[in-house]
């Protein structure tokens, strides 16, 4: 079967620069997905993406669908005729089901049959259906209109070209008549431009001045930017997501250095950052010490003769903004940052759980009890949490909202505040999301678990717990920031006392009966998650949970040594025999004796298990106290023979009853010494 290239392009106006490039990857996977659903084979696929036009190339498709066959099986015979050989309604049923007489059917056989050779359809006749179904599919959350006009699109369209091989595909797609006369670049090559072939299509748009490919595109552009910042003596901050959006705005980029006046450096450089990036799409460049340096890089979308005039423009357009921080900065720095807690005293946090500031009396409080447990310094921590919401009422995060907690520490840092109380006000926001950065400082982590604590407590206090996807206060990446402090910066905090200590910080603002257990589910629920990410079984999870340990570092701890427990080659023996011990105590009635009677022990393997039980429990005792559970667990797997001589041997249930109750003690130490650690029997 014969096979040739396959082009569609779709030009448009200017399309939505954030979404370029995933419109590109759809467009793709949607004429993929129609192919496939056809059985028209084809060698590989790609897509282009360029701020007018998106485009397919499919190379080798095949010319024809193969012919198929589409046997299809119908109600028994006894069903479909009556007793006087009538059809039933289940045989009339299928004959209109495959769109034939009754007659048609093959009737011999135990079943009803239809079979039927359906010759492959052209590719060209299929080729406008498959492409006008990706296009409908794509994600676009408001369509429009244009002109007089039914169709509906991101965009109002301008041009459609579709080849197949040499070929044009005739058919018109939203408003579009099919050919192959593409459009070059807007001011570079602004007439038609003929498609070739598909093969050519990169070619003859790189010819009239349009890079129509995005990620060779999105690589030039990068190259060219680091070339430009190295020749400065820096480096270019270039977050992925603004490299895709410059990549989406021009079809051929043209990277230029500008600068602006050295006074701007003495604002704070995060928000000369935001600004420039967010509003104005430049790329910043920081020295070797990450300080940024008084240049940018714009990418043009045209090669001027003068270039210049467009450098000189794009300064003049940034100088207004640099401008606007320069004077929050000053504004605000002409009132000490605590004054501000006088505004925050009128806005609130929450309806029901009072002002801005009254949470910042309550983070403050409970980052000193914090601070106490984890060696930090409870008086600086009380002071950062007084501070830690000051800058929200300030004019450079008004402006600036990203730069709430860093406005801080370069007020905090101004008013003379202690380096770390300043930090402080900057951590209290981290992790600012998955494996985003953790507090560097001791006071900094008291502030950020405190404040997620207090909003976790108040949140669930009114019972407006998440359901499903909602979350609004985002309490499930406030629980994780919790747990990624604390066990990644081994802070040992009891995390029972803590948030009991913050239920008590509310009063009778929150309903207080059951809050702190319903928070500390939350919290260690969301560390099953955790594991299971990092590979670590999901019984090791519950083997840990079942002793509910309340410092989420100890928790981790246990759940590290119980995963490297299960590699031991007496694991599941062990986890087996716990699990026997468990379900033989369970039934057990009574209390149980506290020390086992060495003289009730009958000579052999009970006696070996007893003095076996009473030197692990001697050697594993330091051990557990030192948290050593790693090295706890693997001194204990060597019960594992005497503890199965034990049950070969052994009748737990003896006729006596001191003799029975002796070996349930026993069996008692012996789950006791493993339940130092974890429940292992849920290891089974």
């Amino acid at each position: 079967m014969s096979a040739h290239d396959f082009l569609v392009e779709l030009g448009t106006e200017e399309l939505p620069p954030k979404a370029l490039k995933s419109l590109g990857e759809a467009f793709l996977a949607g004429v993929e997905k129609g192919l496939k659903a056809a059985g028209l084979g084809y060698q590989s696929a790609r897509y282009y993406a360029a701020p007018r036009r998106l485009a397919v190339l499919v190379e080798a498709l095949a010319s024809q669908q193969p012919d198929r066959t589409v046997n299809l099986d119908g109600p028994p015979v006894q069903a479909a005729f009556d007793k006087d050989g009538n059809p039933t309604q289940a045989a009339l049923g299928f004959a209109k089901k495959c769109g034939v007489e009754l007659s048609q059917i093959d009737q011999s056989g135990p079943k009803l049959k239809f079979s039927q050779s359906i010759a492959g359809q052209s590719t060209v006749s299929l080729l406008p259906g498959i492409v006008e179904a990706s296009l409908n599919e794509l994600p676009i959350p408001k369509r429009m209109r244009w002109a007089a006009r039914k169709e509906e699109f991101v965009r109002p369209t301008q041009w459609l070209v579709m080849l197949f091989g040499q070929h044009v595909v005739d058919c018109e797609i939203l408003a579009q008549k099919a050919g192959r006369m593409s459009r070059g670049h807007r001011f570079h090559a602004n007439y038609e431009v003929a498609i070739e072939s598909p093969a050519s299509y990169s070619h003859d748009l790189r010819g009239a001045f349009v890079v129509a490919d995005f990620a060779k595109r999105r690589e030039q552009i990068a190259k060219r930017v680091e070339e430009l910042a190295k020749a400065e003596n820096g480096t270019a901050i270039v977050p992925p997501a603004l490299l895709d959006e410059v990549t989406a705005l021009v079809e051929w980029p043209v990277p230029l250095v500008c600068s602006f006046e050295e006074r701007f450096l003495e604002v704070p450089q995060e928000a000369l950052i935001a600004t420039m990036q967010d509003n104005q799409k430049y790329f910043c460049l920081v020295d070797g010490n990450g300080k940024l340096l008084p240049r940018f890089i714009t990418v043009a979308n045209i090669e001027s003769k003068d270039p210049a005039q467009i450098v000189a423009g794009n300064e003049k357009v940034v100088r207004p903004r640099l401008t606007d921080a320069e004077f929050f900065f000053k504004q605000d720095k002409r009132q000490p940052l605590e004054k501000r807690n006088q505004r925050l005293a009128n806005v609130v946090f929450q309806a029901q759980l009072g002002s801005v500031y009254d949470k910042a009396e309550r983070v403050s409080k409970l980052a000193a009890f914090i601070a106490e447990r984890i060696g930090g310094d409870a008086s600086r921590a009380a002071r950062a949490g007084i501070l830690s919401k000051c800058d929200l009422a300030s004019e450079m995060v008004g402006e600036f909202p990203e730069m709430q907690g860093i406005a801080g520490y370069y007020y905090a840092k101004h008013d003379g505040e202690p380096e770390d109380v300043a930090q402080a006000l900057n951590e209290q926001y981290m992790p600012r999301g998955a494996g985003a950065e953790l507090p560097q400082t001791l006071t900094g982590a008291a502030v950020a678990v405190a404040d997620k604590l207090d909003t976790l407590v108040g949140i669930f206090g009114i019972g407006m717990l998440p359901t499903g996807s909602k979350d609004p206060y985002a309490l499930r990446r406030a629980a994780l920031g919790v747990l990624r402090i604390l066990i990644e910066k081994q802070l040992d905090l009891d995390l029972v006392e803590a948030v009991g200590f913050a239920v008590g910080l509310y009063g009778d603002k929150v309903k207080a009966e059951g809050l702190a257990q319903q928070v500390l589910d939350f919290i260690f629920d969301r560390l099953r998650a955790r594991y299971e990410d990092e590979g670590v079984d999901v019984a090791v999870y519950q083997a840990v949970r079942a002793l509910s340990p309340a410092a989420p570092l100890d928790f981790d701890q246990r759940v590290q040594a119980v995963q490297a427990f299960r590699q031991l080659p007496e694991a599941a023996a062990l986890a087996a025999a716990n699990k026997r011990v468990s379900n033989i105590l369970a039934k057990a009635e009574g209390q149980l004796p506290a020390a086992v009677d060495a003289k009730l022990l009958e000579a052999g393997a009970e006696q070996t298990l007893a003095q076996a039980v009473a030197a692990a429990a001697q050697a594993v005792a330091p051990m557990a106290a030192a948290r050593c559970y790693r090295e706890a667990l693997a001194q204990l797997a060597s019960l594992r023979e005497p503890v199965d001589a034990y049950f070969d041997a052994v009748m737990v249930n003896a006729e006596d009853a001191a003799v029975r109750a002796n070996r349930l003690a026993l069996l008692n130490q012996l789950r006791g010494l493993f339940l130092g650690v974890a429940d292992i029997s849920l290891l089974g």
